[in-house]
C-alpha cells in the first residue's frame, strides 16, 4: 500500500515566460521552489478540461485527482470508462531537467495556441501554461469580476 504525505501545495503568481524553438521553457523559480521543497520534480501536464490552456499538476496532486475521479467512475459503465480514458489519454508525464527546463511536447503547443510568449498563472495546487494572447481573452472586465465575486461571497455567506 502506497502511502503519501499530506502535501500543502500552492502556487501563486502570473508569471511570463518565452518557449524555445524545441519548446523547452523554464519552469519559473517561485514555482520551482515550492516543487522542489516538496520533493516533486516529475510534473504531469494535460490539455484543461474548459480553457485553452495547459495545466502541470505535481505528481501526487495528479495522483489524488485520478483517485477522486475513479472513485466518482463504474468501471463496467461504457460511458463512464470512455470519460476515465479520454481524462488520461491526454496526459504526459514530464521531468523538470537540471536547469529548470520542461520540455512540452509539439502537440500540446498546437492544443493550447503557444507559440513563443506564455503565462504560467499559479492557481492553488496546479500551475496553468497559457499563450500570453489567449489567456487575456478570458479575463473578465474588473467591474464584472468584482460584481462576480461579490455575488458570490454574498451567496456562499447566507449558506454557511
Amino acid at each position: 500500500m502506497l502511502k503519501y504525505k499530506v502535501l500543502m501545495l500552492q502556487f501563486l503568481g502570473n508569471i511570463e515566460a518565452k518557449i524555445d524553438a524545441k519548446t523547452r521553457v523554464f519552469v519559473p523559480a517561485a514555482f520551482r521552489k515550492i516543487l522542489q521543497s516538496s520533493d516533486q520534480n516529475t510534473l504531469i501536464l494535460r490539455k484543461d478540461v474548459f480553457q485553452n490552456c495547459l495545466v502541470l499538476y505535481p505528481l501526487q496532486v495528479w495522483e489524488e485527482e485520478l483517485a477522486r475521479l475513479r472513485s466518482r467512475l463504474n468501471r463496467w459503465d461504457r460511458e463512464q470508462q470512455a470519460l476515465f480514458r479520454q481524462f488520461v489519454v491526454d496526459a504526459e508525464r514530464l521531468e523538470i531537467d537540471t536547469n529548470g527546463r520542461i520540455l512540452i511536447p509539439k502537440r500540446y503547443c498546437q492544443m493550447a495556441g503557444i507559440a513563443s510568449d506564455v503565462r504560467f498563472i499559479g492557481v492553488d495546487n496546479t500551475i496553468e501554461v497559457w499563450a500570453k494572447e489567449e489567456l487575456e481573452k478570458t479575463l473578465i472586465p474588473a467591474d464584472d469580476f468584482g460584481a462576480r465575486i461579490q455575488t458570490l461571497m454574498n451567496n456562499n455567506t447566507q449558506n454557511d
